[in-house]
């Protein structure tokens, strides 16, 4: 089939884009994976200029990709909006379009290569596209959001197939599989059409098949400590009003105190949940230190998200974004802090300026509420501390890497017992980004095999258990407030992901290279 009117191939390549986008949850709608399809037919059309133009229709598709999947980003900008919200629809073309080059280069790539047959055309699609999302995930700092095999909803029978290729290796089945379709509108003969159609749907009942089977097996009864998960229901807008502080203060305090039948062994408060740097709120002659320490009861931990200063040899103030883990004295004594993390991957403009002088002499800075930006921890490590099983803390932004959990373990040795995802999604308001980015951190339980306990000051909360299903009764939604009480579910014997990293999706990139390579060949 083929399409001669270039307005009707750019508006396909922009509809398959905004197709894919759409099947992510928390859209849902999952025929739109048929828009690898209609992005694969695309780019098999004819062109004078075929190389520019697999470039072009590529990057239209990723355009409407990235629409549907970061319109969101324009929510932090309007909270400051007399200051900064003149940037939000720079921030959302910029964002989109920038992303979308990766979509552009893989278009690119796929009709450098394109084989004769229809059935390897699919290989090589899903190799190109997926290959160009690994490197949007490590170029610079990285923004691995809603990778195409992050459609599936954490906990569901596809998403399990991350314990074993991760992330990267379920998008490469995920593209493979949705763009086979396009076969059919090809000049193939109907018996290599039927071939690769069944491929296609045996790979889709062996990724479900597989997914249920590997929830059969019913989780071990939770045997860990109990952790409140505390949601403040704090906007944004309204957290750095000093007047508000002490307002703030009080509610987390009141929700860590809350009766329950069984008092926490583990308290966790969201990243950033106090419009304060916490020197100031533990210092002595601080009024809020007693508070504070009034507030966790003896043998207690607290795991607050905090920001916190550190003077340099200079005398130069440092700002770090950190979780810190305090514990009160079995016998009610003082309040003391066990361990601290401070956050590695940093969300460029977001917590640091790219180009920072140059950016602040053209009035751009980034959107902390710091005076400078914030510096980075050392790489991840499990935080291990009296009253609590070793954690590998992921905070915010941090939840969209696969295999940080992993490389923590490999720089420190132990593994973690459990992943905590401290994060400030108020940032992001009442949009689909929140729900986007449960979505995407539950993915991290299933390729570490591990429990997640999410926190966030405005939703959404929740506890994940190691196959990424949220726990019955477990979630607080957006704009609610309240407290999480629950056993931290059990973690699951180390899984193939976890062992070996990117290894299998290194594999299926391999296998799409030698088709590509031997067709080259072929044609030569």
């Amino acid at each position: 089939m083929k399409l001669t009117s270039p307005w009707a191939l750019r508006l396909g390549a922009l509809l398959a884009g905004l197709a894919a986008g759409l099947a992510h949850p928390p859209f849902g709608l999952l025929p739109g994976l048929l828009g690898y399809a209609l992005l694969l037919g695309l780019l098999d059309q004819p062109s004078a200029r075929p190389l520019r133009q697999g470039f072009f229709r590529g990057w239209l598709a990723g355009v409407g990709y990235f629409a549907v999947s970061v319109w969101w980003v324009v929510e932090p900008f309007m909270v400051d909006a007399a200051n900064q919200g003149w940037m939000a629809p720079f921030a959302l073309v910029l964002m989109a379009g920038g992303l979308a080059l990766f979509w552009g280069l893989a278009g690119l790539l796929y009709t450098a290569v394109r084989p004769q047959s229809a059935a390897l055309r699919v290989l090589v699609l899903a190799g190109a596209l997926c290959g160009l999302e690994w490197v949007r995930g490590h170029v610079m700092t990285g923004f691995p959001w809603n990778l195409p095999g992050e459609t599936w909803a954490a906990g569901s029978a596809p998403s399990q197939l991350a314990s074993l290729l991760g992330a990267y290796g379920l998008s490469w089945v995920t593209v493979a599989v949705a763009a086979a379709p396009a076969v059919l509108l090809a000049t193939e003969s109907k018996r290599s059409k039927a071939l690769t159609i069944g491929a296609a749907g045996l790979a889709l009942a062996a990724l479900y098949g597989f997914g249920f089977w590997r929830m059969q097996g019913a989780p071990a009864a939770p045997v860990g400590p109990v952790v409140r998960v505390v949601q403040a229901n704090i906007d944004q807008k309204e957290k750095w009003r000093p007047e508000n502080l002490d307002a703030i203060f009080e509610t987390y305090v009141a929700l860590t105190q809350q009766p329950a039948a069984r008092r926490p062994d583990i308290v966790v408060w969201p990243e950033g949940a106090l419009p304060a740097v916490i020197d100031d709120i533990v210092a002595p002659g601080s009024p809020y230190a007693p508070r504070l320490t009034g507030a966790v009861a003896p043998g207690q931990t607290l795991l607050m998200g905090a920001n916190r200063a550190e003077l340099t040899a200079e005398g130069q103030a440092r700002y770090f974004n950190s979780l810190i883990a305090f514990r009160r004295d079995p016998d009610g004594g003082a309040l003391r802090v066990t361990a601290v993390y401070d956050k590695f991957r940093l969300v460029p403009f977001g917590e640091f300026m790219p180009l920072g002088e140059f950016a602040t002499r053209i009035g751009f800075r980034s959107l902390v509420h710091m005076p400078e930006d914030f510096s980075p921890g050392p790489p991840p490590r499990p935080l291990t501390a009296v009253g609590m099983p070793p954690l590998q803390p992921l905070i915010c932004y941090e939840a969209l890497f696969p295999a940080l959990t992993r490389r923590g373990a490999d720089v420190e040795g132990p593994r973690a017992a459990w992943i905590l995802n401290a994060s400030n999604d108020a940032w992001f308001g009442m949009t689909s980004g929140p729900l986007q980015h449960l979505n995407i951190a539950s993915y991290r339980a299933i390729e570490d095999g591990l429990p997640i306990v999410r926190a966030t000051p405005t939703g959404v909360s929740a506890v994940i258990d190691a196959y990424g299903r949220i726990m019955p009764g477990k979630r607080l939604g957006l704009g609610e407030l309240g407290v999480i009480d629950a056993p931290l579910p059990a973690a699951l014997p180390l899984t193939p992901y976890a062992r070996f990293g990117d290894l299998g999706f290194g594999l299926l990139l391999l296998v799409s290279a030698g088709v590509a390579l031997i067709a080259r060949v072929r044609r030569a």
